[in-house]
């Protein structure tokens, strides 16, 4: 028996707002039908737009931390992304890939796998639970990689944790490192002086 959804639930999927959905019906991309003056979409209708034609074979969760200290919020995530996928895909194949690591980074293992499995065409769609946990920057540019691979991406949760302050502050001194080190060299008084600047206003946050 077919599965039907709102604009909503279709705009939660792929992490876009409702109105966009509305677009999409309007433009043909997406089909729909009118029930009781609200629009209703096939479910088949989202695996067809996520698998590029195809009913889904394989999906991938990826949960990613910056750090060791946050293993349990790893294993939420992860816990998070198989109930929303269970919801909204019902029982397919699932890969799980994790890493600890900054958002900064592009030598991830786990990205890195990711890549790989959709180059292999060995999966349909990745799911993450926030855009950053798969990049902190060119999230779109790794979308558009996936799409050349026929690989969705799909943002499972719109608000980012209230814990998530922590790791954009890493973040931001993994920056200025960078820079400074570019700039004044990595063992120049005015590095660490630039460093310790950073560091100290970090504490005192």
């Amino acid at each position: 028996m077919e599965r039907y959804l709102t604009p909503s639930e279709v705009a939660e999927i792929f992490g876009m707002s409702r109105s966009g959905v509305i677009k999409w019906i309007r433009e043909g991309k997406i089909k729909a039908i009118e029930i009781n003056g609200r629009w209703r979409i096939p479910y088949s209708e989202v695996e067809r737009l996520l698998s590029g034609g195809g009913r889904l074979k394989q999906v991938a969760i990826y949960a990613r931390v910056s750090s060791n200290t946050q293993k349990d919020d790893l294993e939420r995530q992860i816990n998070a992304l198989r109930e929303w996928v269970k919801k909204n895909y019902g029982n397919v194949s699932v890969i799980e890939i994790k890493d600890v690591g900054s958002g900064l980074k592009e030598d991830r293992r786990g990205l890195k796998k990711l890549i790989e499995l959709s180059r292999r065409r060995q999966i349909d769609v990745v799911v993450v639970a926030y855009k950053d946990r798969l990049t902190r920057f060119g999230f779109d540019y790794l979308v558009e990689l996936f799409k050349a691979y026929g690989v969705g991406v799909v943002v499972a949760f719109q608000e980012e944790p209230k814990d998530y302050m922590q790791e954009l502050v890493e973040d931001f001194v993994e920056i200025v490192r960078s820079f400074a080190s570019r700039i004044y060299g990595h063992r120049s008084h005015k590095y660490e002086k630039v460093i310790k600047c950073v560091e100290d206003a970090e504490k005192d946050g």
